[in-house]
């Protein structure tokens, strides 16, 4: 406890705290809680706690000296695996709509949204550690191996998109670190022949990769029309909400019985398909209000992380803007169908109390980065 209470450094300048990061964060975030009321009241109150957590997390972790949080990098990686796998463990682990990704704490958890901040940290040491060696294939392999365990863990849930997310994350951070173009120009002449033969392996009857419901969505997502009444249904009345509410949308919260919210056409409105409600209510130019303030917190992530005294800092904020991007990416594009229907949410904006704590706990850890620099100053 000494030695937690001594990394909780009060000698920052507050000149050095960057608002430019905070705000759009605390706007989007309240902004969120207004469209989680609209698609579903009675998640309100829990949406407010996760954001007030959430903001309590951020200043505190903003005031540890993030060099001394990567110094416990091992811990954190070990941590992380024993939360994984604790879902197993009867009475621990809580299952629903057939996969097993939260633990019972007192509270609903899940573990593989506080994976994507802890492999963030874990890499950023890692990697640091390693900068001069990093092209050196036995480094590239130790990197992968060790990252692996974590994916095959979240894939077994099963919780494909997360997996795929903390995979492009890895990639992201990897080039963070160091990683040459050659090298990542070797990797995506074989990735992108892979992934094509993969769909045309996964798309065959009988095929051994995936699991039925995986299948469905990606052959939804190729031929959205033929399953219009099951596996693509979600998604094309995702699309006619946003659709629907042209230019300035329908009205927050409205009545309307043209409404796809209101008649219930899209499941799970508060977190996958939030996009969605907030194109249908606020129509064009709400969508491009979060698209805007997502990109700003990514772009301010990026630019703090120019200015790290290390590498160590760089990845960390690179690592955070990336996850934010790569997420939202993934969101947008599952309620606009142009990627198959996947169940992450969009950062900072859907319900979710582990998934909204734990992006301000990333924002947290980029905000001690810009305070480093001048940190004595």
């Amino acid at each position: 406890m000494k030695a937690f209470l001594k990394k909780l450094n009060l000698h920052y300048n507050i000149k050095d705290y960057k608002l430019s990061l905070v705000i759009p964060v605390v706007i989007l975030s309240i902004f969120g809680i207004f469209m989680v009321n609209s698609a579903s009241p009675d998640l309100m109150g829990r949406q407010v706690l996760g954001v007030i957590l959430g903001i309590i997390a951020m200043v505190v972790i903003s005031l540890i000296d993030y060099n001394w949080v990567m110094s416990l990098y091992w811990p954190l990686y070990f941590l992380n695996l024993a939360m994984l796998a604790a879902i197993w463990i009867p009475g621990l682990g809580v299952s629903a709509n057939g996969a097993r990704r939260w633990l019972n704490l007192g509270f609903q958890f899940q573990p593989s949204d506080l994976t994507k901040i802890l492999m963030i940290l874990f890499f950023a040491k890692f990697l640091s550690d390693r900068e001069n060696s990093i092209n050196n294939p036995k480094v590239i392999l130790q990197a992968v191996g060790l990252i692996l365990p974590s994916l095959a863990m979240i894939f077994m849930q099963p919780n494909l998109s997360t997996t795929l997310c903390v995979a492009a994350l890895f990639c992201a951070l990897m080039f963070l670190g160091g990683l040459s173009y050659k090298f990542v120009g070797t990797v995506l002449a074989i990735a992108i022949p892979t992934v094509v033969i993969f769909l045309a392996i996964a798309v065959q009857p009988n095929q051994p990769i995936l699991r039925d419901y995986q299948q469905e969505r990606i052959l939804a997502w190729l031929e959205p029309e033929k399953y219009a009444s099951d596996e693509s249904y979600q998604q094309l009345n995702s699309v006619m909400a946003i659709g629907s509410g042209q230019l300035s949308g329908k009205g927050y919260n409205n009545d309307a019985t043209t409404s796809v919210k209101n008649g219930n056409f899209v499941s799970e409105p508060q977190t996958d398909f939030i996009f969605a409600i907030i194109g249908e209510e606020l129509g064009f130019v709400g969508c491009c209000a979060v698209i805007f303030l997502l990109l700003l917190i990514v772009i301010r992530c990026i630019m703090i992380g120019l200015k790290a005294k290390d590498t160590g800092g760089r990845i960390i904020c690179g690592g955070v803007a990336a996850l934010i991007g790569i997420q939202s990416f993934i969101n947008i594009g599952v309620a606009t169908l142009i990627l198959p229907n996947t169940g992450l949410s969009l950062p900072f904006v859907s319900y979710g109390l582990t998934s909204v704590v734990c992006f301000f706990m990333g924002i947290g850890f980029v905000l001690n980065v810009g305070l480093q620099p001048n940190k004595y100053q």
